[in-house]
Protein backbone atom coordinates (compact mmCIF):
# COMPACT_ATOMS: atom_id res chain seq x y z
CA UNK A 1 0.00 0.00 0.00
CA UNK A 2 1.54 3.50 -1.17
CA UNK A 3 2.18 5.68 2.24
CA UNK A 4 1.96 9.14 1.67
CA UNK A 5 4.23 12.15 2.82
CA UNK A 6 2.92 14.90 4.55
CA UNK A 7 4.72 18.26 6.05
CA UNK A 8 4.81 17.99 9.92
CA UNK A 9 4.00 20.46 12.41
CA UNK A 10 7.74 21.28 13.81
CA UNK A 11 6.72 23.08 16.42
CA UNK A 12 3.55 23.97 18.88
CA UNK A 13 2.73 27.60 16.93
CA UNK A 14 4.41 26.46 13.40
CA UNK A 15 1.81 26.43 11.07
CA UNK A 16 3.99 26.28 7.47
CA UNK A 17 7.47 25.58 6.55
CA UNK A 18 9.92 25.96 3.12
CA UNK A 19 11.12 22.74 1.41
CA UNK A 20 14.93 23.69 1.35
CA UNK A 21 16.07 20.63 -0.19
CA UNK A 22 14.86 16.58 -1.72
CA UNK A 23 17.80 14.57 -0.14
CA UNK A 24 16.02 12.06 -2.70
CA UNK A 25 15.39 11.85 -6.01
CA UNK A 26 12.07 11.03 -7.76
CA UNK A 27 12.61 7.20 -8.25
CA UNK A 28 15.07 6.32 -5.90
CA UNK A 29 14.78 3.65 -2.82
CA UNK A 30 14.57 4.99 0.22
CA UNK A 31 14.57 3.64 3.72
CA UNK A 32 12.37 4.28 7.05
CA UNK A 33 13.53 6.74 8.91
CA UNK A 34 16.73 7.81 6.35
CA UNK A 35 16.47 11.66 6.29
CA UNK A 36 14.11 12.07 3.01
CA UNK A 37 14.13 16.29 2.70
CA UNK A 38 14.90 19.22 4.43
CA UNK A 39 12.43 21.77 5.63
CA UNK A 40 12.88 25.79 6.79
CA UNK A 41 11.23 26.96 9.85
CA UNK A 42 11.51 30.05 11.27
CA UNK A 43 15.44 30.39 10.03
CA UNK A 44 15.68 26.27 11.39
CA UNK A 45 16.76 23.76 9.23
CA UNK A 46 15.00 20.13 9.97
CA UNK A 47 15.63 16.72 8.55
CA UNK A 48 12.02 14.85 7.95
CA UNK A 49 12.67 10.75 8.43
CA UNK A 50 11.04 8.89 5.80
CA UNK A 51 7.68 7.16 6.63
CA UNK A 52 7.86 3.98 5.22
CA UNK A 53 10.40 2.10 3.27
CA UNK A 54 9.90 2.06 -0.72
CA UNK A 55 10.44 3.85 -4.13
CA UNK A 56 9.51 7.55 -4.00
CA UNK A 57 7.24 7.30 -6.66
CA UNK A 58 6.52 11.09 -6.79
CA UNK A 59 7.73 14.38 -5.51
CA UNK A 60 4.74 16.91 -5.82
CA UNK A 61 6.05 19.71 -4.03
CA UNK A 62 9.42 21.60 -5.40
CA UNK A 63 11.93 23.13 -3.45
CA UNK A 64 11.15 26.45 -2.29
CA UNK A 65 7.68 25.93 -1.65
CA UNK A 66 6.41 27.28 1.42
CA UNK A 67 3.44 24.83 2.89
CA UNK A 68 1.00 24.57 5.19
CA UNK A 69 1.62 21.71 7.97
CA UNK A 70 -0.55 18.61 6.95
CA UNK A 71 0.03 19.73 3.01
CA UNK A 72 0.75 16.14 0.67
CA UNK A 73 4.72 16.41 -0.25
CA UNK A 74 5.68 13.15 -1.59
CA UNK A 75 4.52 9.22 -2.50
CA UNK A 76 6.42 6.03 -1.59
CA UNK A 77 5.13 2.69 -2.58
CA UNK A 78 6.10 -0.10 -4.97
CA UNK A 79 6.31 0.08 -8.59
CA UNK A 80 2.92 0.32 -10.00
CA UNK A 81 0.90 1.08 -6.89
CA UNK A 82 1.00 4.93 -7.82
CA UNK A 83 -1.75 5.13 -10.64
CA UNK A 84 -4.37 3.35 -7.40
CA UNK A 85 -3.38 6.46 -5.78
CA UNK A 86 -5.49 8.99 -7.24
CA UNK A 87 -8.55 8.98 -5.77
CA UNK A 88 -7.16 8.45 -2.36
CA UNK A 89 -5.25 11.41 -2.35
CA UNK A 90 -7.74 13.64 -3.17
CA UNK A 91 -9.66 12.82 -0.83
CA UNK A 92 -7.40 12.61 1.68
CA UNK A 93 -5.82 15.79 0.72
CA UNK A 94 -9.12 17.88 0.72
CA UNK A 95 -10.06 16.21 4.40
CA UNK A 96 -6.64 17.14 5.84
CA UNK A 97 -7.43 20.76 4.27
CA UNK A 98 -10.87 21.15 5.27
CA UNK A 99 -9.38 19.97 9.40
CA UNK A 100 -6.63 22.24 9.11
CA UNK A 101 -8.65 25.08 8.41
CA UNK A 102 -11.14 24.15 10.90
CA UNK A 103 -8.72 24.30 13.71
CA UNK A 104 -6.76 26.94 13.01
CA UNK A 105 -10.56 29.07 11.79
CA UNK A 106 -12.77 31.81 13.30
CA UNK A 107 -15.05 33.94 11.64
CA UNK A 108 -14.62 37.63 11.44
CA UNK A 109 -16.80 40.54 9.59
CA UNK A 110 -15.36 41.60 6.39
CA UNK A 111 -12.22 44.02 6.77
CA UNK A 112 -12.73 47.87 7.19
CA UNK A 113 -10.43 50.30 8.98
CA UNK A 114 -12.00 50.14 12.31
CA UNK A 115 -12.09 46.32 11.96
CA UNK A 116 -9.05 44.40 13.51
CA UNK A 117 -7.87 41.38 11.57
CA UNK A 118 -7.92 38.12 13.20
CA UNK A 119 -5.41 34.92 12.34
CA UNK A 120 -8.09 32.26 10.65
CA UNK A 121 -10.18 31.60 8.17
CA UNK A 122 -11.91 34.40 6.55
CA UNK A 123 -14.88 33.67 4.63
CA UNK A 124 -13.72 36.73 1.69
CA UNK A 125 -10.10 36.54 1.97
CA UNK A 126 -9.45 33.13 2.76
CA UNK A 127 -6.32 32.11 5.60
CA UNK A 128 -4.59 34.52 6.98
CA UNK A 129 -2.03 33.36 9.21
CA UNK A 130 -1.06 35.27 12.95
CA UNK A 131 1.93 37.61 11.08
CA UNK A 132 -0.05 38.57 8.26
CA UNK A 133 -2.92 40.02 10.58
CA UNK A 134 0.03 41.39 12.96
CA UNK A 135 1.18 43.14 10.20
CA UNK A 136 -2.20 44.30 8.95
CA UNK A 137 -3.73 45.51 12.28
CA UNK A 138 -0.50 47.62 13.22
CA UNK A 139 -0.08 49.37 9.59
CA UNK A 140 -3.61 49.70 8.88
CA UNK A 141 -3.33 47.58 5.74
CA UNK A 142 -7.06 46.50 3.59
CA UNK A 143 -6.25 42.92 3.18
CA UNK A 144 -8.85 43.05 0.53
CA UNK A 145 -6.63 45.28 -1.78
CA UNK A 146 -4.05 42.64 -2.05
CA UNK A 147 -3.55 39.70 -4.04
CA UNK A 148 -2.50 36.64 -2.65
CA UNK A 149 0.12 34.33 -3.97
CA UNK A 150 0.09 31.85 -1.59
CA UNK A 151 -1.26 28.16 -1.63
CA UNK A 152 -5.46 28.75 -2.89
CA UNK A 153 -4.75 32.81 -3.36
CA UNK A 154 -3.87 33.13 0.30
CA UNK A 155 -1.61 36.26 1.35
CA UNK A 156 1.95 35.32 2.68
CA UNK A 157 4.00 37.74 4.47
CA UNK A 158 5.98 38.78 1.29
CA UNK A 159 2.49 39.91 -0.39
CA UNK A 160 1.88 42.57 2.43
CA UNK A 161 5.75 43.37 2.95
CA UNK A 162 5.80 43.96 -1.13
CA UNK A 163 2.20 45.33 -0.45
CA UNK A 164 3.38 47.99 2.00
CA UNK A 165 6.83 48.76 -0.14
CA UNK A 166 4.99 49.55 -2.38
CA UNK A 167 3.07 51.96 -1.29
CA UNK A 168 6.05 54.25 0.31
CA UNK A 169 7.94 53.56 -3.60
CA UNK A 170 4.83 55.09 -4.77
CA UNK A 171 5.02 58.28 -2.02
CA UNK A 172 8.81 58.51 -2.75
CA UNK A 173 8.40 58.56 -6.16
CA UNK A 174 5.77 61.04 -6.97
CA UNK A 175 7.55 63.61 -10.17
CA UNK A 176 8.34 66.41 -7.65
CA UNK A 177 7.84 69.81 -9.42
CA UNK A 178 11.06 71.77 -8.69
CA UNK A 179 11.68 75.60 -9.57
CA UNK A 180 14.58 76.37 -11.79
CA UNK A 181 15.96 80.21 -11.63
CA UNK A 182 15.82 81.52 -15.37
CA UNK A 183 18.45 83.49 -17.26
CA UNK A 184 18.00 86.86 -19.40
CA UNK A 185 15.47 85.76 -22.28
CA UNK A 186 14.55 82.03 -21.02
CA UNK A 187 11.45 81.15 -20.05
CA UNK A 188 10.31 80.27 -17.01
CA UNK A 189 10.61 76.41 -16.77
CA UNK A 190 9.84 73.53 -14.47
CA UNK A 191 11.61 69.98 -14.53
CA UNK A 192 10.78 67.06 -13.04
CA UNK A 193 12.88 64.50 -10.89
CA UNK A 194 14.67 61.89 -13.09
CA UNK A 195 13.40 58.23 -12.21
CA UNK A 196 15.86 56.02 -10.21
CA UNK A 197 17.54 54.11 -12.87
CA UNK A 198 17.42 49.65 -12.42
CA UNK A 199 19.10 48.14 -10.49
CA UNK A 200 20.20 45.09 -12.72
CA UNK A 201 22.34 45.56 -15.83
CA UNK A 202 23.26 43.02 -18.40
CA UNK A 203 26.55 41.86 -16.60
CA UNK A 204 24.84 41.38 -13.16
CA UNK A 205 23.51 38.18 -11.97
CA UNK A 206 20.60 37.59 -9.54
CA UNK A 207 21.03 35.03 -7.13
CA UNK A 208 17.72 34.11 -5.19
CA UNK A 209 17.16 34.51 -1.77
CA UNK A 210 17.64 31.50 1.00
CA UNK A 211 14.65 30.70 3.26
CA UNK A 212 16.80 31.92 6.38
CA UNK A 213 18.20 35.27 4.21
CA UNK A 214 14.52 35.58 3.21
CA UNK A 215 13.29 35.23 7.18
CA UNK A 216 15.99 37.65 7.83
CA UNK A 217 14.95 40.31 5.63
CA UNK A 218 11.57 40.17 6.11
CA UNK A 219 12.15 40.32 9.93
CA UNK A 220 14.16 43.14 10.13
CA UNK A 221 11.32 45.05 7.34
CA UNK A 222 8.67 44.32 10.17
CA UNK A 223 10.89 45.30 13.48
CA UNK A 224 11.58 48.99 11.53
CA UNK A 225 7.71 49.31 10.61
CA UNK A 226 6.95 48.14 14.57
CA UNK A 227 8.87 49.91 16.79
CA UNK A 228 10.49 53.39 17.23
CA UNK A 229 14.08 52.38 17.33
CA UNK A 230 16.51 53.94 19.78
CA UNK A 231 20.43 53.66 20.52
CA UNK A 232 22.36 54.70 23.53
CA UNK A 233 26.05 53.63 23.99
CA UNK A 234 28.46 53.31 26.70
CA UNK A 235 31.58 51.66 27.16
CA UNK A 236 33.26 49.22 30.00
CA UNK A 237 36.25 48.12 31.57
CA UNK A 238 36.81 44.64 31.08
CA UNK A 239 39.89 44.50 33.66
CA UNK A 240 37.93 42.30 36.13
CA UNK A 241 36.45 39.86 33.35
CA UNK A 242 39.59 39.39 31.21
CA UNK A 243 41.40 38.75 34.40
CA UNK A 244 38.78 36.16 36.19
CA UNK A 245 38.64 34.53 32.80
CA UNK A 246 42.20 34.11 32.59
CA UNK A 247 42.16 32.28 36.18
CA UNK A 248 38.98 29.92 35.18
CA UNK A 249 39.07 29.18 31.58
CA UNK A 250 41.33 26.28 32.10
CA UNK A 251 39.09 25.06 34.78
CA UNK A 252 35.99 25.20 32.42
CA UNK A 253 37.65 23.31 29.87
CA UNK A 254 38.31 20.28 32.23
CA UNK A 255 34.92 20.32 32.25
CA UNK A 256 34.11 20.55 28.53
CA UNK A 257 33.47 24.15 28.12
CA UNK A 258 34.74 26.93 26.29
CA UNK A 259 34.28 29.83 28.53
CA UNK A 260 33.97 33.00 26.26
CA UNK A 261 33.22 36.58 27.04
CA UNK A 262 29.52 36.21 25.43
CA UNK A 263 28.62 34.41 28.89
CA UNK A 264 29.53 37.07 30.58
CA UNK A 265 27.43 39.97 29.08
CA UNK A 266 24.99 37.53 29.60
CA UNK A 267 25.20 37.06 32.81
CA UNK A 268 25.78 41.08 33.48
CA UNK A 269 22.40 41.63 31.11
CA UNK A 270 20.88 39.16 33.21
CA UNK A 271 21.40 41.17 36.76
CA UNK A 272 19.97 44.30 34.45
CA UNK A 273 16.99 42.66 33.81
CA UNK A 274 16.23 41.79 36.86
CA UNK A 275 16.86 45.22 38.23
CA UNK A 276 15.02 46.77 35.34
CA UNK A 277 12.06 44.64 34.33
CA UNK A 278 10.57 46.67 32.43
CA UNK A 279 13.39 45.36 29.68
CA UNK A 280 12.52 41.93 29.92
CA UNK A 281 8.99 43.29 28.57
CA UNK A 282 7.10 43.22 24.90
CA UNK A 283 4.33 46.06 23.52
CA UNK A 284 0.86 45.38 23.25
CA UNK A 285 -2.19 47.78 22.27
CA UNK A 286 -3.74 46.19 25.79
CA UNK A 287 -0.42 47.50 27.99
CA UNK A 288 3.00 46.55 28.33
CA UNK A 289 3.43 42.95 28.63
CA UNK A 290 6.45 41.53 31.78
CA UNK A 291 7.92 38.75 30.90
CA UNK A 292 8.01 36.76 34.08
CA UNK A 293 10.60 34.61 32.59
CA UNK A 294 14.14 35.86 31.11
CA UNK A 295 14.94 33.82 28.38
CA UNK A 296 18.32 35.43 26.19
CA UNK A 297 18.50 35.04 22.48
CA UNK A 298 22.34 35.31 21.39
CA UNK A 299 22.68 36.17 18.17
CA UNK A 300 25.03 33.27 16.70
CA UNK A 301 26.31 33.81 12.74
CA UNK A 302 25.94 30.72 9.85
CA UNK A 303 28.61 32.55 8.05
CA UNK A 304 27.06 33.50 4.63
CA UNK A 305 24.08 32.25 5.13
CA UNK A 306 23.10 34.62 7.96
CA UNK A 307 22.65 34.49 11.74
CA UNK A 308 20.13 32.75 13.75
CA UNK A 309 19.23 33.88 17.35
CA UNK A 310 18.98 30.06 19.52
CA UNK A 311 17.67 31.03 22.90
CA UNK A 312 18.96 30.56 26.36
CA UNK A 313 15.95 29.53 28.34
CA UNK A 314 15.55 30.58 32.28
CA UNK A 315 19.29 32.52 32.12
CA UNK A 316 18.36 33.51 35.50
CA UNK A 317 18.89 30.01 36.88
CA UNK A 318 22.09 29.44 35.50
CA UNK A 319 25.60 29.68 36.61
CA UNK A 320 28.32 31.20 34.91
CA UNK A 321 29.21 27.84 33.79
CA UNK A 322 25.38 26.59 33.06
CA UNK A 323 25.47 29.91 31.13
CA UNK A 324 28.71 28.52 28.82
CA UNK A 325 27.76 25.79 28.70
CA UNK A 326 24.42 26.24 27.13
CA UNK A 327 26.06 28.70 24.90
CA UNK A 328 28.72 26.17 23.47
CA UNK A 329 25.61 24.11 23.06
CA UNK A 330 23.68 26.33 21.29
CA UNK A 331 25.71 27.92 19.19
CA UNK A 332 27.20 24.36 18.17
CA UNK A 333 24.00 22.75 17.18
CA UNK A 334 23.08 26.30 15.24
CA UNK A 335 26.01 25.89 13.06
CA UNK A 336 25.86 22.20 12.28
CA UNK A 337 22.07 22.99 11.82
CA UNK A 338 20.59 20.87 14.58
CA UNK A 339 18.48 23.29 16.29
CA UNK A 340 15.03 22.29 17.02
CA UNK A 341 11.93 25.14 16.20
CA UNK A 342 12.02 26.08 19.15
CA UNK A 343 15.02 27.04 20.67
CA UNK A 344 15.21 29.88 18.62
CA UNK A 345 11.30 30.93 20.40
CA UNK A 346 10.36 32.98 22.85
CA UNK A 347 13.04 34.92 23.62
CA UNK A 348 12.48 38.02 25.46
CA UNK A 349 15.94 40.42 25.00
CA UNK A 350 18.62 39.53 22.72
CA UNK A 351 22.74 40.15 22.59
CA UNK A 352 24.63 40.44 19.39
CA UNK A 353 28.21 40.21 19.50
CA UNK A 354 29.12 42.33 16.44
CA UNK A 355 32.43 42.64 17.52
CA UNK A 356 33.35 39.53 16.33
CA UNK A 357 34.65 41.15 13.08
CA UNK A 358 36.03 43.89 14.49
CA UNK A 359 33.24 46.48 14.72
CA UNK A 360 33.18 48.94 17.62
CA UNK A 361 30.00 49.98 17.59
CA UNK A 362 26.90 48.92 16.19
CA UNK A 363 22.73 50.08 15.96
CA UNK A 364 21.49 46.61 15.88
CA UNK A 365 17.43 46.24 15.25
CA UNK A 366 15.39 45.26 17.53
CA UNK A 367 14.16 41.22 17.87
CA UNK A 368 10.36 41.56 17.91
CA UNK A 369 8.63 41.32 19.55
CA UNK A 370 10.97 42.29 22.39
CA UNK A 371 12.04 45.14 24.08
CA UNK A 372 15.94 45.83 23.35
CA UNK A 373 18.76 44.42 22.12
CA UNK A 374 22.40 44.68 23.28
CA UNK A 375 24.93 45.40 20.64
CA UNK A 376 28.44 44.05 21.74
CA UNK A 377 31.40 45.71 20.02
CA UNK A 378 35.02 44.36 19.53
CA UNK A 379 37.10 43.83 23.17
CA UNK A 380 40.27 45.84 22.56
CA UNK A 381 43.10 47.91 24.35
CA UNK A 382 42.59 51.37 24.63
CA UNK A 383 44.50 54.33 26.85
CA UNK A 384 41.65 55.60 29.17
CA UNK A 385 42.28 57.36 31.61
CA UNK A 386 41.75 56.52 35.44
CA UNK A 387 42.07 58.72 38.32
CA UNK A 388 43.74 61.54 36.60
CA UNK A 389 46.62 59.40 35.74
CA UNK A 390 46.72 57.33 31.52
CA UNK A 391 46.22 53.60 31.44
CA UNK A 392 45.88 51.15 29.01
CA UNK A 393 42.84 48.87 29.91
CA UNK A 394 40.27 45.99 27.72
CA UNK A 395 37.71 47.93 26.82
CA UNK A 396 33.80 47.24 24.67
CA UNK A 397 31.40 49.46 23.88
CA UNK A 398 28.14 48.23 24.29
CA UNK A 399 24.89 50.01 22.33
CA UNK A 400 21.46 49.08 23.69
CA UNK A 401 18.64 49.63 20.97
CA UNK A 402 15.71 49.75 22.32
CA UNK A 403 11.48 50.18 21.59
CA UNK A 404 11.05 54.04 22.44
CA UNK A 405 7.04 53.14 22.99
CA UNK A 406 8.19 51.16 26.28
CA UNK A 407 11.35 52.51 27.23
CA UNK A 408 12.58 56.49 27.88
CA UNK A 409 15.88 57.25 27.32
CA UNK A 410 16.49 57.71 31.27
CA UNK A 411 15.23 53.86 31.95
CA UNK A 412 17.41 52.86 28.89
CA UNK A 413 20.53 54.52 30.22
CA UNK A 414 19.93 53.20 33.87
CA UNK A 415 19.70 49.16 32.71
CA UNK A 416 22.97 50.05 30.18
CA UNK A 417 24.74 51.64 33.09
CA UNK A 418 23.73 48.49 34.85
CA UNK A 419 25.14 46.07 32.05
CA UNK A 420 28.68 48.43 32.30
CA UNK A 421 28.55 48.41 37.03
CA UNK A 422 28.07 44.50 36.85
CA UNK A 423 30.91 44.03 33.96
CA UNK A 424 33.36 46.32 35.73
CA UNK A 425 32.89 44.72 39.53
CA UNK A 426 33.07 41.45 38.08
CA UNK A 427 34.29 38.85 41.23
Amino acid sequence: MPNQVVMPQLGESVIEGTITKWLKTKGALVQEFEPLLEVNTDKVDTEVPSPASGILLDILVPEGTTVRAGALLAIIGQPGEIAELSKQIIETSAQSEKSFSEKTSESIPPFSQTTRIHPGQDQNLGFISPLVAKIANEQGVDLSQIDGTGQGGRITKKDILNYLESKENVSLSQPETVSIPIIPEARESTVQSAQPPSLVNLLDEIIPFTPVRRAIAEHMVISKHTSPHVTTVMEADLSRIVAHRQVNKEAFSRNGVNLTFTAYFVSATVIALKTYPIVNSSYSEEGIIFHKEINIGVATSLGEEGLIVPVIKNAADLSLLGLARTINDLANRARAKQLKTEEVKKGTFTITNHGISGSLIATPIINQPQCGILGVGVVQKRVVVIDDAIAIRPMVYLSLTFDHRILDGAIADYFLAKVVESLENWS
